[in-house]
């Protein structure tokens, strides 16, 4: 096998040997390692920069992923940067019985920021992970085990986590944990529940997936699970209303309510957390919060905040969860600092700004391409989904792929969701550090590619 190499490093520039290089590097990922359900990308990125990747070739695409939904300050942030050297030569690992003071300042930080009602903190490395952990902690303050989750959510693929997760992932590993329910994803493009003027009528649909869990249920609802967009869902947002609603139907129940806020968080959708930004809503704080992906700027971090209440009642009665990485100081060190520049930087009324400007850019292209059948999202967190008509909304998986590998030909790197419960769309959440010029170059280079591909069905 030939070494795996760097091309950006390799002694030779020519175009044809960095081709070489990445078909390389292909064989080489085809040989040694394991798939784990998406195809890789043909991109194989050899750098990541502020905001933006680079290919073997030195081709330069806009990151409106933000990795994997995750580096909220863009790659390589020097601040963060400085943080991870400081750590790795000082205090990067412990006990997990030890405490640093990393973990306490990033705990006193974070639950400064969130409302009463969320005091205690704990660190952990993944969004699954955490969300195991909220499950965990749920069904041990309650003494009950079922669990509700939305029909479109994802919430990891540990064993608590992925019973509650429908986006995809169930199927083929015989029976998840018992006692899991689904209430139906609010879903304002395509839920059949409609008032009589067609406007979307969730409140209906919503009582309605009560009543059948209702029904279902053997009488041990502990908590239901949920995001406030739905990300690999389709990034569908919450209607206005909806979780005052939801914590309602929970009291009634006596069940807990997660928010699992892993992408969502720390000013990507325009608040400091998600669940805060409707007036309807206001005064709603969930019982368990979820965060990762943002907080950690691409380091594995998550945490999960809770009541005094369920805090101190858990220790008292002998809650247990021990992992390896836990309160981990370097990890800490480093979404201590990003709570930090968030704050200090004004970022989270920066991503509702330039959220809007993204929306009325998407909302542009729409008028213009046919093949748009729906553009949603808040702050710097938007969803295009890709349409072959705008009448019978059928998805148009197809066409989403070829515009997506145009758009990567051009400067721009979007996932397009295949899964079906994601029908067809692209997610956008670049780095909420983007400036409003780096922003709208995007969006020239989505009409370019709407422009060339296609399909796209120009309305003018």
């Amino acid at each position: 096998m030939v070494p795996c190499t760097d091309p950006l490093t390799s002694s030779s520039q020519t175009a044809d040997k960095q081709q070489v290089s990445q078909e390389q590097l292909h064989a080489d990922a085809e040989a040694t390692l394991i798939n784990y359900g998406v195809e890789f990308n043909k991109n194989i990125i050899v750098r990541a920069e502020g905001l933006y990747i680079y290919n073997p070739s030195g081709h330069r695409m806009l990151d409106w992923t933000s990795g994997q939904m995750s580096c909220l300050l863009g790659h390589g942030n020097t601040e963060i940067v400085d943080v991870i050297s400081e750590h790795a030569a000082r205090l990067d690992h412990l006990f997990s019985g030890m405490l640093s003071p990393p973990v306490i300042n990033l705990g006193k930080r974070l639950t400064g920021l969130t409302p009463s009602g969320l005091d205690k903190a704990i660190f952990l490395s993944t969004g699954g992970e955490s969300n195991e952990f909220a499950i965990r902690i749920a069904k041990f303050f309650t003494g009950k085990f079922e669990i509700v989750g939305l029909s479109a959510s994802w919430h990891g693929v540990t064993g608590a986590a992925i019973g509650a997760q429908y986006h995809s992932g169930r199927a083929g590993y015989g029976p998840v944990m018992p006692g899991n329910f689904a209430l139906p994803a609010p879903n304002a493009y395509r839920s059949i529940f409609r008032h009589p003027d067609g406007t979307y009528d969730w409140e209906t649909e919503l009582n309605y997936g009560f009543s059948l869990i209702d029904r279902q249920s053997c009488g041990s609802l502990a908590a239901v699970i949920l995001e406030p967009i739905l990300s690999s869902g389709g990034m569908h947002t919450l209607p206005p209303g909806y979780l005052k609603a939801l914590k309602q139907h929970c009291e009634e129940r006596g069940m807990l309510m997660i928010i699992d806020e892993a992408q969502t968080a720390i000013g990507r959708a325009g608040d400091m957390f998600a669940f805060q930004h409707y007036a309807e809503d206001e005064g709603v704080v969930p019982d368990i919060l979820t965060l990762s992906k943002t907080l950690g700027n691409g380091i594995p971090l998550s945490a999960v905040v809770v009541s005094d209440e369920v805090a101190e009642k858990t220790k008292k009665d002998g809650f247990m969860y021990y992992t390896t990485h836990l309160n981990d100081p370097l990890p800490a060190a480093v979404g201590d600092k990003v709570l930090e520049i968030v704050v200090r930087d004004g970022l989270v009324n920066q991503s509702r700004e330039l959220g809007k400007v993204l929306q009325e850019g998407l909302k542009k292209l729409q008028s213009r391409y046919g093949c748009i059948g729906d553009v949603r999202g808040r702050g710097l967190m938007a969803g295009v989904e890709i349409v072959t008509d705008r009448v019978t909304k059928t998805p148009g998986f197809e066409l989403g792929n070829k515009i997506g590998e145009r758009m990567a030909e051009l400067g721009v790197w979007a996932q397009l969701g295949t899964h079906q419960s994601f029908a067809g769309v692209f997610r956008i959440a670049p780095p909420i550090t983007i400036t409003e010029e780096e922003l709208r170059e995007g969006l020239e280079i989505m009409e370019q590619a709407f422009e060339s591909t296609e399909g796209s069905m120009p309305l003018y």
